[in-house]
């Protein structure tokens, strides 16, 4: 009796021992009902440690948070306990049943698995369930926050937005990184530059944030109605307290990966008024001043000077074209030289653009300069105003005179003769004997002779470089593709002066230049990858940008007034670049 005491002693010795190495991987959820609204964690909980572990799926829920890790290693009364967990935190996408499946950990040279878990989301909650997780506390102390200047402005006035990031006083922001950038569409748009990221102090919806400016950008819309801005949006890694401190009561702080959005704005565009219109009216909009002056007033014939026409001030300075200079036909005026100097911050564009002539007199007098008139719209009245300049006397001192300029009178013109009228005709002449030589056995008998010998090699070797020529499928696609982007730049040429048909002949001939280049269809075309492709094959970044600023040009002249300056100047910057990178690409 004694001994069978023992003995049982033993195995439960012995069974106690197996049971405290016996390996453990469960999964724990925080609820297993839950609102569409709320948060669910869930814990891998394992007592060894593992290798290669693989969670499951999380089909139709995502992923806001985590995996975090964490360990525990104790000893108590002689005793080693360990326990090491990944946490992930969970968003359901829906109302439903969802199972949460299993996960796998190799301990030991063994696989193991969790049981499947079934989680039942409800409708949302007013009061979500259970102490809010971090990513809830996350979403309630930061706020992305889109600031716009006027929401109803006129057409082609300007506007600003100002993206703001505001952080509660116990959360921190430790980075973050731009996810999807606003395209502007509709609107002639420029990010105003921003150094360093100052830390200010403000109020979120009555309470006390602070902030940061993250990105400033000027807007002026190109078309009326309903215009949408497309939201930034950010991912944002948040320190939240955990609920928990060190050893010196300091609150220790969870990071959570956050993406949050500064969600879409509406801007209603008015339309201009038409009432009052002027009929040279060009589409400027703002606060302006208007002259047109000459470097000289006194000149000779075939001498120059300049006319110069400037406008100056505040508003859509680079959205409209200037008045044309109109002289007289006796005076050679050669194509102006645009200039715009031009500074924009968050009041909008300032500063001044101009035409400046190169005028050059044929004829001695005095030949006027008709005035001329330059008409904006005037945000602070709203209404139209005119601006004429003077009328400007170009006197021509010295040089011929026109003959149109002549004082005309009632008697007909007397007509000399010209007594050398037949001049022309021979009257004597100057023979000289003309030796024939006889055609046989001649040096130009013999070529022609030999010359169907000799050109049998030469017509087998051009047959022969045809074939391999023709035989070259890819190649001879690379020379359509390059002939095809001469006719197109040559067609954009013969389009300098027409907006819309330039810029599309201008598109067509990039396009086709990349085709042949880089060997990528017309439906694979996006900034990004260009840039990518030319940088993999040498080309300089800066004739990169020069190449993808024209393709942008080509996009903004849709909607924007061009001048033939301008088109000029993409003309010859789209033949200089495509020349640098053909002497750069490898």
């Amino acid at each position: 009796m004694k001994f069978t005491k023992h003995i049982s002693i033993l195995f439960l010795i012995l069974a106690t021992s197996i049971a405290s190495a016996q390996v453990k991987f469960e999964a724990k959820v925080s609820k297993k009902k839950l609102g569409v609204n709320e948060r669910l964690r869930i814990d891998f909980e394992m007592n060894q440690d593992g290798d290669n572990f693989v969670p499951p799926s999380f089909k139709g829920f995502t992923v806001v948070g985590g995996p975090n890790t964490s360990v525990s290693n104790s000893w108590a009364n002689g005793k080693r306990s360990y326990a090491k967990t990944y946490s992930y935190f969970l968003a359901p996408k829906k109302r439903g049943k969802f199972t949460i499946k299993q996960a796998t950990i190799e301990i030991g040279g063994e696989t193991y698995k969790t049981f499947p878990i079934t989680i039942n989301v409800t409708a949302a909650v007013d009061r979500p369930n259970g102490p809010p997780d971090a990513s809830d506390v996350a979403s309630e102390n930061i706020h992305l926050v889109a600031e716009v200047s006027k929401t109803n402005p006129y057409l082609n006035e300007a506007l600003t937005v100002v993206y703001k990031l505001y952080v509660s006083a116990e959360t921190g922001v430790s980075n973050w990184r731009e996810k999807d950038n606003p395209r502007y569409n509709d609107f002639w748009s420029q990010n105003i530059e921003i150094r360093g990221h100052n830390i200010q102090k403000g109020k979120y919806k009555g309470e006390d944030y602070r902030y940061v400016v993250l990105r400033k950008t000027v807007l002026y819309p190109q078309k009326t109605g309903k215009l949408k801005l497309e939201p930034l949006v950010l991912d944002i890694t948040v320190e939240v307290p955990s609920g928990r401190a060190d050893i010196f009561g300091r609150q220790l702080m969870t990071k959570v990966p956050k993406t949050v959005t500064a969600g879409s704005r509406t801007i209603h565009v008015k339309a201009l008024p038409e009432e009052g219109k002027p009929s040279d009216f060009k589409g400027a909009v703002g606060d302006f001043s208007f002259r047109v002056n000459t470097t000289k007033s006194q000149l000779n014939a075939t001498e120059s000077l300049q006319a110069k026409i400037q406008v100056a001030g505040k508003g859509n300075l680079k959205l409209f074209e200037l008045p044309k200079l109109t002289v007289p036909s006796s005076l050679e005026v050669y194509e102006p030289e645009h200039k715009e100097n031009v500074r924009t911050n968050l009041a909008g564009m300032q500063g001044t653009i101009s035409d400046t002539y190169t005028i050059v007199p044929q004829y001695r007098g005095k030949y006027p300069v008709p005035t001329i008139s330059f008409s904006y719209f005037d945000i602070k009245t709203e209404s139209y105003k005119r601006i004429s300049s003077d009328e400007i006397i170009i006197n021509v001192l010295e040089g011929p005179t026109a003959a149109n300029d002549e004082p005309s009178s009632g008697t007909k013109q007397i007509v000399r003769p010209n007594t050398n009228a037949f001049a022309f005709i021979k009257t004597s002449s100057n023979w000289s004997n003309i030796t024939s030589q006889p055609f046989f056995k001649s040096t130009k008998f013999w070529s022609l002779l030999l010359f169907p010998f000799l050109a049998i090699p030469l017509a087998i070797i051009i047959r022969k470089k045809l074939d391999e020529r023709n035989a070259d499928v890819q190649g001879n696609r690379l020379r359509k593709a390059d002939r095809l982007a001469k006719k197109y730049l040559s067609a954009a040429k013969k389009a300098l002066g027409k907006k819309e048909a330039f810029y599309i002949a201008l598109e067509k001939a990039l396009h086709n230049y990349l085709k042949a280049k880089l060997n990528i269809e017309t439906s694979d075309f996006n900034k990004e990858k260009i840039e990518k492709l030319l940088t993999e094959r040498n080309v300089e970044s800066n004739v990169i940008l020069e190449f993808i600023s024209i393709l942008e040009n080509c996009e903004l002249a849709r909607y924007t007034p061009i001048t033939q300056v301008t088109m000029q100047n993409d003309y010859e910057k789209s033949a200089t670049t495509i020349s640098l990178i053909d002497k750069q690409l490898r």
